[in-house]
């Protein structure tokens, strides 16, 4: 059967754009795909974040893999989640064989194997450039909802980073943390108490513990120097944008690691990264797989923050898209706010699987072309339902979508070209370099250390001088630590940057002002 014009003109007036766009593929209708109607996504809305979801081997890797490779050709640069470790193929050249020459004979337009330029990005021992942040930067509140913290837990923690702010104690590592929790409830807590308030040592406990069990989930390689500036994603390459793969296929079963990471990546972006309006194309596109990994594990108040931030930060120029097997993954507060969404096949195998299709049917757009409700069974590997959002920020129609084949490598890279990549990586270079600056631990410990010796002093020079011979003289007051501390360059300089550049923002996240102020103090703090 022909496809009918109306339909034909639906599609391109739904999807014909007047800037830059990205081609996905083109409509399916009656088994007949006119390519003269091609599903053209404008780059200006790129920045109102998206949706991929399908069950499992339906394509929408593949459909995410395509996305990041045609943004990069258009000079967006992004990162990409690669839970599964086979996103890695991006970085090679892509290869013709007869079902991609097929598939872009219906689709209308020629396939052309493209090089993309990568950066591999790694959370744990995975070869790449190291991720990392300092406890200082992440900041109270953000990792109080990592930990699950209840008000009076959190207000203790805030306590603790006022309490390093205001003595000039970096906070940048798991072990800072710890020793700082001891502290307060140990050879502090009669200063703390004074200056502060109170603090229950079991409620310190119940901290320690919540921060050992996210420490075994591999923390102490999150948290640390140097921290990772998203400025440096910003990048192009031969007018085409870097495409950064964060490896996290070994943490899969670590989904706070996994979850604590992006939450403060996302916090971070939105407090440092300019306004920008609506511009012609985004800065920045995250694509996170197995979203799901970070809503099953979120508190109600750690969803409401995510709901905050997916809201506001499209203002940045950044997009943000989701890949789950299941729509229902992703909240509805969250899901509403998503312009672009690719729909892969999804099964029904159960009653409660029949329920989430029908719900994700009444998601998409009324058509009279399509039962959607159908179509989201019988869909076929490397097909989609897709519905945008035009220049003007209308839904466009929705589409049955042949999607297009990546123009990368379909496979993952072998290991040698995964260490080649790595080898040459100037990013790699910066931040796989190993720094333990004087922070909160060893300060602590040099107080300490201090303390007992004027102890031992002191023991000593009574036992010298008769108590008959003592000088009835008020002596003056010995200088505390802190004081002493403060003669030392160093420590005064962080004083100062933290007072006069650094502020808390948006989750309690540690920002900047300005990203040269961010620079110098990353040189005393990362």
């Amino acid at each position: 059967m022909p496809v009918p014009e109306d339909f034909k003109k639906a599609m391109i007036d739904g999807y014909t754009t007047g800037g830059g766009s990205i081609i996905l593929g083109a409509p399916l209708l009656n088994g007949e795909c006119p390519s003269e109607a091609p599903i053209r996504i404008p780059l200006r809305t790129m920045n109102r974040h998206g949706l991929i979801a399908g069950a499992t081997g339906t394509g929408k890797t593949k459909t995410l893999q395509t996305l990041a490779e045609q943004l990069s050709l258009q000079g967006v640069p992004s990162l990409l989640m690669d839970i599964k470790g086979d996103l890695s193929g991006i970085a090679a050249l892509g290869t013709v064989n007869e079902k991609i020459t097929a598939r872009h004979q219906r689709l209308g337009f020629a396939y052309e194997p493209a090089q993309i330029p990568v950066e591999l990005l790694t959370l744990s021992n995975e070869p790449g450039a190291r991720l990392r942040a300092t406890v200082s930067e992440f900041g109270p509140v953000l990792l109080s909802r990592i930990l699950d913290l209840n008000e009076t837990q959190q207000s203790v923690l805030a306590l603790v980073f006022k309490y390093c702010d205001d003595k000039g104690m970096p906070l940048l590592d798991i072990k800072d943390m710890r020793r700082v929790l001891q502290f307060v409830t140990q050879e502090g807590k009669e200063d703390i108490q004074k200056a502060y308030g109170s603090v229950s040592p079991a409620t310190v406990n119940i901290i320690m513990r919540k921060l050992i069990e996210l420490e075994q989930q591999g923390a102490e390689k999150f948290f640390g120097e140097r921290s990772f500036d998203p400025q440096d994603m910003l990048v192009q390459r031969d007018g085409k944008g870097v495409v950064h793969i964060v490896r996290l296929n070994d943490i899969q079963d670590k989904p706070q690691l996994f979850s604590t990471f992006m939450l403060c990546l996302l916090a971070e972006i939105y407090s440092t990264f300019p306004e920008v309006g609506d511009s012609e194309k985004p800065k920045l596109c995250l694509f996170i797989d197995e979203a799901h990994l970070i809503f099953s594990t979120a508190t109600p108040a750690l969803l409401q923050q995510i709901e905050t931030i997916i809201k506001l930060i499209r203002s940045k120029g950044v997009g943000v898209f989701f890949c789950t097997q299941n729509p229902m993954d992703v909240p509805d507060s969250v899901l509403g706010q998503l312009g672009l969404k690719v729909q892969h096949a999804l099964r029904a195998f159960t009653a409660k699987d029949r329920t989430a299709i029908k719900k994700t049917a009444e998601n998409y757009p009324l058509t009279s072309y399509y039962n959607t409700e159908e179509l989201l069974t019988s869909l076929g590997i490397g097909e989609a339902i897709v519905s945008a959002l035009s220049e003007k920020g209308t839904p466009t129609p929705l589409a049955h979508t042949l999607m297009r084949a990546p123009a990368t490598r379909m496979d993952i890279l072998n290991p040698t070209e995964i260490q080649t990549l790595v080898s040459n990586s100037a990013m790699a270079r910066k931040y796989n370099e190993v720094i333990d600056r004087e922070s909160a631990f060893e300060i602590l410990e040099k107080r300490l250390k201090e303390h007992e010796e004027s102890e031992a002093e002191g023991e000593e020079e009574d036992k010298k001088n008769d108590p008959s011979n003592t000088d009835s003289r008020p002596t003056k007051e010995e200088p505390s630590t802190f004081e002493k501390l403060s003669k030392n360059t160093m420590v005064r300089q962080v004083g100062r940057t933290v007072a006069s550049a650094l502020t808390r923002g948006l989750l309690g996240v540690l920002g900047v002002k300005t990203t040269t102020r961010r620079r110098k103090s990353r040189g005393l703090f990362g």
